[in-house]
């Protein structure tokens, strides 16, 4: 039977789902549209609000429920529509959507069929095609996967977007204005406050509800029913309640339908009547972590991964090279577990995910030489923590030579991911839990990789004492190879520890060694080292010719990593000998090295590098540099490294200038910019500034090209990296003004794009 709109609920963050699903309802030309998605993402609140919306431009009206007894109806049992009175609705409602509504009604029938899933789904196609051979009738049904009927057209609803990860010292303050333009944060907020008024997002708890908003996906019901349980909980332990089992959540609406009314309950009937394949399958993929790829996976597209997608069951929450990454969201995967666990399953799950990614590293080395390095890094990246997944399997189980072969090869993907504090750990564990059973040479290179990451981190004493140790297990070994390129690290880290000579006294002996004995990789890392031993001693035509030998060998094996750290001291180099167009070069060769593999360990200094560049080549470019110093803050931050107390002075020191030398505002906006850029758009930020100029550097002043002082305004905003728009904001302009403006600017200037205005204005300071 026809039921009666319940009384409105407010949505959040489901704008463009609205206006499209509105716009649908209004096409003549549209019969059927089904709104899919998981079972607790919004569709019947949704497809409620959006007849409520617009029925009114229909003749009639009728919202049925597909689980409800009785059958079909008949379209001469369709009610007219009875309008909810004025004071039903709630006030933001009414206020935020006020359709065009047509003066008088359309003959058409509207009829939302709710529900239509699992014993209801077979009844309630056949209902539709009965209904929509009637030319007056649109059907709005819901349902967790399409119906398949013909003319049917779908609207997707996924879950809500959810706050970015965070890793390191940067994730403990969030902003609690920025996370709440997070939709799924905004509902977990409104949802809180109904549930305790006192209730406010702070820089104390900002944190904890962005872990919360993640553990739940975004998925609107869960957020709802855990807003309900601060009234129990603080944020902060309501996270660590959900890490791992989100189905203890439950408190739900004594009148909503019993799924609604816990996560368990939700996801027992989100899985009901999965075939038994599938169920197999969904259990298998619960134990890997969300990211995973197909392949990693070891599946193909088959049928039951399609059942699952098309179910809700399985998720798509990103792609990578060109691979779909997958997720079983919650609460689909705590359950998932808890069955596989009931079953006497889980230890062989583990232990199958433990060996794919045993095998996946292992494989992958390789690959980490050569062409496909920034592919196979990115890979890894992706599939990080089911590596670590992995690693705290086969430690569960005592299978340490096993983990330490997983943690030695992770060596290069993890300093590239910023894993630093968690790469040292692991060595040390690993070293620890095994030291009677592990091999000495296996103990002595998780020491070497250990002072590897010490000195990522910023404490190259730790890292001299680690390599030392290594030596020193290295030596009954006699791995000759081994033992030259733990000299080549530790001179490196001699180097950073302010002992330049015995630096170079070391990587001269092991650079030696290494290219006696063809380790064309190792040997280019150590020539990098001294060149830049040399450096710091003085001889600088020494640490050219070594210098040019190592970017020679990382160019010939294609090593991109390598070459990016070379060339920031081919850049210092230049600099001192007053060569900034091939400072800037390097530079930029090194940002694109970087940005190829995801760099995150190195890429702060690299940034820092290129922001004091230009501020020496291009004045003009003051807030691009302020982006810059602020990305490389927060992304430095995110890794746990330290600098060097002379470097951080120096970037000190720049700040303080640029402060100074800015409008206040202009300077605090630009470094609010810079600290929410991810490195994919840091490094871009870099590439787009203009490069020095090759003209001489006394050119004519603007005035001498004929500028008005209007036009000078435009083009120092121009070089700033400001649009048209935000030109026209800053100037209390029109924005074709300002079009005409940068034309006159361009045509006077000689320049054909805003690029070389930018380099242009660079050269008037």
């Amino acid at each position: 039977m026809p039921q009666t709109l319940a009384p409105a609920a407010e949505l959040v963050g489901r704008e463009l789902e609205t206006a499209l699903l509105h716009e649908r309802l209004r096409d003549p030309l549209v019969r059927l549209v089904t709104v899919t998605g998981r079972a607790g993402v919004g569709k019947s609140r949704l497809a409620l609000e959006a007849v409520r919306e617009v029925g009114g431009e229909f003749a009639r009206v009728a919202v049925l429920d597909a689980t409800a007894p009785g059958g079909w109806p008949a379209l001469s049992e369709l009610s007219e529509p009875s309008q909810p009175p004025a004071q039903s609705r709630s006030p933001q409602s009414s206020q935020s959507s006020q359709p065009s509504q047509p003066s008088q009604p359309s003959g058409r029938i509207l009829l939302l069929l709710d529900d239509c899933d699992h014993e209801a789904r077979p009844a309630a196609a056949r209902a539709l095609e009965a209904l929509t051979a009637d030319p007056r009738v649109v059907v709005l049904a819901t349902s967790v996967e399409p119906l398949g009927v013909y003319g049917e057209l779908l609207l997707p609803l996924a879950p809500l977007p959810v706050p970015g990860p965070r890793r390191g010292p940067a994730s403990a303050a969030a902003d609690p204005h920025a996370l709440q333009e997070v939709a799924s944060v905004a509902l977990f907020v409104r949802r809180a406050r109904e549930a305790d008024p006192a209730f406010s997002l702070t820089l104390e708890n900002a944190a904890a509800v962005a872990e919360i908003c993640r553990l739940l996906g975004g998925l609107p019901l869960a957020l709802e029913l855990a807003a309900r349980r601060l009234r129990l909980f603080p944020p902060h332990l309501l996270a660590s309640r959900l890490r791992g089992r989100t189905t203890m959540l439950s408190g739900g609406p004594a009148n909503a339908p019993a799924r609604h009314r816990s996560l368990a309950a939700l996801a027992e009937w989100s899985c009901r009547g999965l075939a038994g394949a599938d169920r197999e399958l969904l259990g298998q993929l619960s134990v890997y972590e969300p990211g995973f790829g197909l392949w990693a996976a070891g599946l193909s597209a088959e049928a039951a991964v399609e059942t699952l997608l098309d179910r809700g069951l399985l998720a798509v929450v990103g792609e990578e090279q060109g691979e779909l990454r997958l997720a079983v969201p919650e609460p689909v995967r705590s359950y998932a577990c808890a069955e596989l666990a009931g079953s006497g399953g889980e230890a062989a799950a583990l232990d199958a995910h433990a060996e794919r990614y045993r095998s996946l590293v292992s494989g992958a080395q390789p690959g980490l030489r050569g062409t496909e390095q920034a592919r196979v890094l990115r890979e890894l990246a992706a599939e990080g923590a089911n590596v670590i997944a992995a690693l705290r399997r086969l430690r569960e189980r005592g299978d340490g030579e096993a983990a330490a072969a997983v943690v030695l090869g992770c060596r290069l993907p993890w300093l590239a991911q910023g894993r630093l504090r968690e790469g040292l750990e692991w060595c040390d564990h690993t070293a620890e839990a095994g030291a009677a059973a592990l091999p000495e040479a296996v103990r002595a290179r998780l020491a070497d990789l250990s002072g590897v990451f010490a000195l990522a981190l910023g404490d190259p004493q730790e890292a001299v004492r680690r390599h030392r140790h290594a030596l020193a297990l290295g030596k009954n070994v006699g791995d000759r190879r081994q033992n030259a390129l733990v000299c080549a690290r530790l001179g490196a880290a001699l180097l950073e520890s302010g002992d330049p000579a015995g630096a170079r006294a070391v990587l001269v002996t092991a650079l030696s060694a290494l290219e006696s004995m063809g380790v064309t990789g190792g040997a280019a890392s150590a020539a990098a080292s001294l060149a830049a031993a040399l450096r710091a001693d003085g001889d600088r035509r020494r640490a050219v010719e070594t210098l040019d030998r190592a970017v020679e060998a990382f160019r010939r094996i294609r090593d991109g990593r390598g070459l990016a750290g070379a060339l920031r001291t081919v850049a210092a180099l230049a600099l001192e000998g007053d060569e900034p167009d091939r400072a800037d070069r390097a530079l930029r060769e090194s940002l694109r090295l970087y940005g190829a593999v995801g760099e995150r360990t190195e890429l702060p200094g690299l940034l820092e590098e290129f922001a004091l560049l230009l501020m020496r080549t291009a004045p003009a470019q003051r807030p691009r540099t302020v982006r810059l110093l602020a990305a490389a803050d927060t992304l430095r931050a995110e890794t746990g490294a330290e600098v060097a107390d002379e470097w951080r002075s120096a970037a000190e020191r720049a700040r303080t200038e640029l402060s100074a030398r800015m409008d206040w505002t202009d300077f605090a906006v630009a470094w609010a910019e810079g600290v929410r850029m991810a490195v994919p758009e840091a490094v871009a930020e870099a590439l787009s500034a203009p490069a020095p100029s090759h003209r001489p550097s006394a050119a004519p002043a603007p005035e001498d090209r004929s500028l008005t002082p209007r036009q000078v305004q435009v083009a120092l905003l121009v070089s700033e990296g400001m649009t048209n728009r935000q030109i026209a904001a800053k100037l209390d302009i029109s924005e074709w003004t300002v079009v005409n403006h940068v034309r006159q600017v361009m045509r006077r200037l000689g320049c054909s794009s805003r690029v070389q205005v930018a380099g242009a204005v660079g050269r008037w300071a």
